[in-house]
């Protein structure tokens, strides 16, 4: 490519994100708008890397730095969620937005620039490959989608229909019955929970087409979820249910009920998120009829750098996790948010 080169785009977003829309690999977090929902919830630095040819758009690099002395310094295309990466037309703004990318990591004095691959991996990069996403190829209708389930699921989200509960969808008016909920099942999983601002931001994005469902037992909310939407997929990036209304299947039903929303809404494909397969998560996903598609987490190295380990199963942070479990609820809502802005 002639005249090629690489800004540090600071626009209002409408050239960045035409040329996403014009690319067939894009995710929804390419989109510009999440830097300002990631920038204001925990207010790190995004570096966005716009390539062009002559004056036209030909790839881009959504990159946050993150650093703090717990959990190190580095960057990540894009933290806190599942995709992200490189996005070009070519092997030659490929190379050229990693090569920026590098000289953005050595300004910030990073240990490395870590990136979220959906499809094919870039050659040459150390790579991660040991998480998947799990995808729903959708039905036309809820009833030809309801007939692809196994028995044992359709009893399953009846047993929840006929236990007392009820569903609502809608915005912001159901955020608190859905962060009560996340809050306690972040503290039961042993991991930090993020602000209630990150959620508001997120249903106030413009384009993410966001918004909650919610399982409610007299009342109240016993499951919930946040649902977004980009093309033809819709996605649940945060859900979590109550355990102690596990008897009565509340999260088969949120599912179901998502489903069924996704479906009337016109999606072809709804995406269960990011799992580990053979864990339980994975399995739950796998009954809808789900299957995996391979997630590449790429990284760029300082030299004399090892791949991090920033995850729970790390011995470093196991004892962390058991200790964060024992923590009341209230506690953990109010000292969590100041640690995961850290943790990608």
């Amino acid at each position: 490519m002639s005249g090629l080169f690489i800004e540090r785009y600071e626009g209002d977003g409408q050239e960045w994100d035409s040329y996403v829309a014009s690319h067939p690999g894009a995710t929804s977090y390419h989109r510009y708008f999440w830097r300002r929902v990631v920038e204001e919830s925990f207010g790190h630095r995004g570096f966005y890397l716009l390539a062009r040819s002559g004056r036209r758009s030909v790839g881009v690099l959504p990159l946050i730095h993150m650093k703090s002395r717990l959990f190190g310094n580095f960057l990540v295309s894009v933290p806190f969620f599942n995709y992200g990466g490189v996005l070009s037309s070519g092997a030659a703004a490929t190379e050229a937005l990693l090569k920026e990318g590098e000289r953005v990591m050595a300004a910030c004095g990073a240990s490395h620039l870590e990136l979220r691959h959906l499809g094919e991996p870039l050659p040459g990069l150390a790579t991660r490959s040991h998480k998947v996403t799990m995808i729903l190829e959708l039905a036309a209708d809820p009833e030809g989608q309801w007939g692809r389930f196994n028995p044992k699921l359709r009893n399953q989200v009846r047993k929840a229909q006929k236990s007392g509960l009820e569903v609502a969808a809608g915005g912001k008016e159901l955020l608190d019955g859905f962060y009560r909920v996340f809050c306690r099942n972040m503290r039961d999983l042993g991991t930090p929970v993020y602000g209630r601002e990150f959620f508001e931001n997120v249903l106030d994005a413009s384009g993410a087409g966001a918004r909650v469902v919610s399982v409610l037992f007299e009342g109240e909310a016993v499951a919930s979820g946040i649902m977004t939407r980009f093309r033809d997929r819709v996605e649940v990036p945060w859900a979590s249910s109550n355990r102690d209304f596990r008897e009565r299947c509340p999260n088969n039903m949120l599912y179901w009920e998502a489903i069924r929303l996704a479906i009337r809404e016109g999606a072809r494909r709804f995406d269960f998120g990011r799992s580990t397969p053979g864990e339980g998560t994975y399995n739950f996903k796998k009954q809808w009829g789900a299957e995996p598609v391979p997630l590449y987490w790429q990284y760029l190295l300082r030299q004399g750098t090892s791949l991090p380990e920033l995850n729970p199963s790390n011995p470093k942070y196991r004892m962390a996790v058991k200790g964060w479990q024992k923590l009341p609820v209230a506690l953990t809502r109010l000292v969590g948010p100041a640690i995961v802005r850290n943790i990608p």
